[in-house]
């Protein structure tokens, strides 16, 4: 259960520098200058709720993309 692939070995880490993408959808919330207003309303809703919701869109993207690119670097690489 706790035993790396075969094809990997105990100390390999993944050192893409795509990983440091994945920093933006953990600070892009914590900047409360972007979401302490009120307005724009969208679509009746106000501004501090639907910015959420793309802060969630924007972790998800970022994250598929991340996994992506590191997957066909590897790929590119030959490791698997």
């Amino acid at each position: 259960m706790g035993e790396p692939a075969p094809d990997r070995r105990p100390g390999d880490r993944d050192h893409s520098p795509w990983n440091w993408l994945l920093i933006v959808p953990i600070v892009l919330p914590l900047i409360t200058t972007f979401y302490n207003a009120s307005s724009p309303d969208l679509l009746g809703f106000p501004r501090f709720y639907w910015q959420q919701l793309a802060y969630i869109l924007v972790g998800v993207s970022t994250t598929t993309l991340v996994y992506r690119m590191t997957k066909l670097a590897k790929r590119r690489d030959g490791e698997g």
